[in-house]
């Protein structure tokens, strides 16, 4: 015989409450004086033993009334009928363990593994079990299994929740292709998570469970929490050296269900805290902090924005980088130096690359005849500005330059001889100069431009300048042609010739051909067209938790040394060295001896603890027509109902407890009367 419900089995202990009655009440007999007692004694022995034996029987009719009560209400089956409960339909089942950051708040997680392992406690031998630990996507999956201590050693071998985002729907998609392949008709899907709202939201409502499926939510969140955030950080990518102080923003919002309205945020860069701000949100839900500092050094700094005052820390941290660069250093070549600065080439050219004190460029301004291979090498951009005559070894030395990495940039006037400019500069030329074309009093427009290209892309799209002037180009097979005039003739050529950049330019820089000098436009083409020529395009060095990338951004490394945050080492599985952003922190790289930093930060809707019931997602993912609540609990009820009926071992067991009452009864009126 077993007990379907045999915790109510520890009331037997209430057995004893009768005995000990009994003992507590229990009297000595009184002591009273007779003048003879020889016939009282002989009765007295008789008589008491009598007693002892009703009160005896008694109490083990007391005690044996509660004993069946018990066993009555902890509902006894015969050990076939069990069998049978236990060999009830098998099911296929999938268990989803979430493992979102929101997991790892206090001890959610610890408890969802509990649920989990509870689950196939409560499976038999029969039953098939997969398993898919999940957050964004599957991390964790098991295929359908009747080892159930396989599954078991599986979830424990899980440590911890990570730091992706909660996505429901990919994975309960995965689920449900899984219990295709299922033997069993009796299938049932059981989630575990703190069913976050995000979750819930990233649903689609056009999308149910096969039919058939059951599907049970195990809600293991917090009914209470708090946690401070920071949800967004804005610093610079990219400095010049000697930059002015910087400012850096820092975004923190309160978020739970307790609110928070005091926190500190702390500024550190390259480890040395930097700086401190106490918040006080007060009735408000979040706060900008702001924060200037000065990046100094030449070369990547690493920064850090916290925030204190919470009881989760795992979301405290925002990281990001900062590259300060040296001044690029600006060689104009002056084809056409005059004292009238209307006539003067280099003139509108210097007044735009040395503009205000914070210039990011260093510039020098020579003579033709003062141009050299040494100058050259001290430079990290070359300018020709309408320069028209040069040596053959100036000429060399030019094409040596930009073909060992160095830039160039051209543009033309009146003193260039065609012939023999083409013939100087024909193997790094991005164009063939044709003919100069002077329009009178009529002009050109610039009409059309690469809005995707890194010079044009952050300036304005209404070019108004007027073209009086300018050279007909052939662009080289090999160039590529940035900015056209309205009849269709390039106005902007660029070329890569070894490991150096050159861009030809179809007008002079002064007054005499255009206006485009006078035009706002002007100077932000200047300082664009120079940084692009010797700066690499900034490459992207900060990503979220979830996002793929190569830690090769120039695409030239051949052996690339690299650890995450913790200080793991990084595997690849192929060349391109892409990597997966998995912890938060900065992953270090060595390429050739040369250090690099990429910040990882989490996703700040994760650190969103608002939750929505169960019930929420089930509505969205469930065809109450064909899906079963909790298919093999509800089999159990109707089987268990089923097997009791026929039997009935509890109203015996009442029934019985009615005749072991009546007798105590008479019994004890005999024995006291």
């Amino acid at each position: 015989m077993v007990f379907l419900t045999p915790l109510i089995l520890l009331g037997l202990l209430a057995a004893l409450i009768p005995i000990a009655i009994h003992l507590i009440r229990r009297e000595k007999p009184p002591k009273l004086m007779f003048s003879t007692i020889r016939f009282l004694k002989k009765t007295s022995k008789k008589l008491i033993l009598f007693q002892h034996l009703q009160q005896i029987f008694l109490l083990l009719l007391r005690s044996a009334v509660i004993i069946l009560l018990v066993m009555a209400f902890a509902r006894p089956l015969i050990n076939q009928s069990v069998a049978r409960l236990l060999d009830a339909d098998p099911q296929s089942a999938v268990i989803m363990l979430d493992l979102s950051m929101s997991m790892q708040y206090q001890d959610t997680f610890a408890q969802a593994k509990q649920e989990a392992l509870d689950l196939l406690g409560g499976m038999t031998a029969g039953d098939e079990v997969a398993l898919i630990g999940f957050s964004d996507s599957a991390e964790t999956v098991r295929e359908l299994t009747t080892d159930l201590d396989s599954m078991r050693a599986a979830i424990d071998e899980i440590p911890e929740a990570g730091f992706g985002n909660t996505r429901y729907l990919p994975n309960l998609r995965l689920a449900d292709q899984m219990l295709e392949a299922s033997r069993f008709e009796n299938r049932a899907v059981y989630l575990i998570s703190d069913f976050q709202d995000i979750g819930v939201q990233s649903t689609d409502e056009s999308w149910n469970l096969a039919p058939g499926v059951a599907f049970t939510g195990i809600d293991v969140g917090a009914e209470e929490s708090s946690n401070l955030v920071l949800t967004d950080v804005r610093s610079p990518d990219q400095l010049l050296e000697d930059a002015t102080e910087q400012q850096i923003l820092a975004r923190v919002r309160t978020t739970g269900t307790l609110y928070l309205n005091e926190g500190e945020v702390t500024l550190s860069i390259d480890g040395q805290m930097v700086n401190r701000v106490s918040v006080d949100l007060g009735e408000r839900s979040e706060e900008v902090v702001t924060f200037t500092t000065v990046f100094e050094s030449e070369g990547t700094h690493v920064g850090e924005v916290r925030v204190t005052g919470d009881n989760f820390e795992i979301d405290n941290s925002y990281f990001f980088t900062v590259e300060v660069l040296p001044k690029i250093r600006v060689l104009v070549v002056n084809g056409e130096s005059s004292e009238n600065w209307f006539d003067d080439e280099g003139h509108w050219f210097g007044l735009a690359v040395s503009s205000g004190d914070e210039s990011p460029f260093e510039l020098e301004i020579i003579e033709p005849s003062d141009l050299s291979a040494a100058s050259l090498r001290q430079s990290d951009v070359a300018v020709l500005l309408n320069v028209g005559d040069l040596s053959s070894g100036q000429a060399s030395a030019i094409s040596e330059y930009v073909e060992s990495g160095g830039a160039l940039l051209v543009a033309p006037g009146d003193r260039i001889n065609p012939d023999s400019f083409n013939r100087q500069f024909e193997t790094i030329a991005p164009a063939v100069l044709q003919n100069q074309d002077m329009s009178g009093d009529e002009y050109l427009v610039i009409a059309d431009f690469d809005r995707r290209h890194p010079i044009l892309r952050p300036l304005d799209s209404d070019w108004s300048a007027r073209f009086q002037g300018h050279w007909r180009l052939i662009p080289d097979v090999e160039s590529e042609v940035l900015m056209q005039f309205d009849n269709t003739e390039p106005a902007l050529v660029e070329r890569e010739v070894g490991d150096g950049k050159v861009i030809f330019f179809a007008s002079a820089m002064d007054l005499e051909w255009n206006n485009l000098p006078l035009q706002g436009l002007f100077l932000p083409f200047v300082h664009e067209t120079l940084r692009h020529l010797v700066q690499p395009e900034l490459k992207q060095r900060a990503y979220q938790i979830g996002d793929s990338f190569s830690l090769d951004p120039s695409g030239q490394a051949e052996v690339i040394n690299a650890v995450d945050a913790n200080g793991n080492e990084i595997q690849f599985t192929n060349d391109s060295f892409v990597t997966q952003a998995a912890t938060p922190g900065f992953i270090t790289t060595e390429i050739d001896g040369e250090s690099s930093r990429f910040a990882i930060n989490i996703l700040p809707e994760e650190s969103n603890f608002a939750r929505t019931p169960v019930e929420n997602l089930y509505d969205s993912i469930i065809n109450p027509d064909t899906n079963p609540v909790r298919s093999r609990e509800v089999q159990t009820a109707q089987l268990i109902e089923e097997l009791e009926r026929p039997q009935r071992i509890w109203w015996w067991i009442l029934s019985l407890v009615m005749v072991l009452i009546i007798a105590e009864v008479i019994i004890a009126n005999r024995t006291y009367r």
